[in-house]
């Protein structure tokens, strides 16, 4: 059942897990979303998933969807279990690590290419938003 509670980026805040939502909060989410990330020159992404393969996935999704370089695969574990994936656009490096106890969804930090920019963090963002 979504949480129709959820209506702006802002709304997320102080989730510990993604909530689900229906297409238009998605769609809503998705445009506020692609408005504040335009102010900032690159990001940091954390996916939280039960899978590496999931992970990686939602990730490659957003890169295609923002029009990314894709990002290149550095670390990723061996074993099975939820994971914790770190991406950083600033050096092309992606990193997978077995983590129990998340949630699940994805948290973008914006920083900005002058020395003590504004930080701002998304999230958790459904695994599921960038797929339509």
């Amino acid at each position: 059942m979504a949480n129709l509670s959820i209506q702006s980026l802002s709304d997320l805040n102080k989730l510990r897990s993604a909530p689900k939502l229906t297409i238009n909060q998605n769609k809503k989410l998705l445009s506020e979303l692609q408005l504040v990330m335009a102010e900032a020159a690159w990001f940091t992404l954390g996916v939280m998933a039960p899978s590496s393969e999931q992970a990686l996935s939602v990730l490659r999704k957003i890169e295609q969807n923002f029009a990314w370089t894709p990002m290149q695969l550095v670390d990723k574990p061996h074993s099975k279990g939820p994971v914790y994936l770190k991406a950083n656009q600033n050096t092309g490096k992606i990193r997978i690590r077995v983590q129990q106890g998340l949630g699940q969804g994805v948290l973008i930090s914006s920083h900005q290419s002058t020395p003590g920019g504004a930080v701002k963090t998304w999230g958790p963002l459904p695994l599921e938003l960038f797929s339509s």
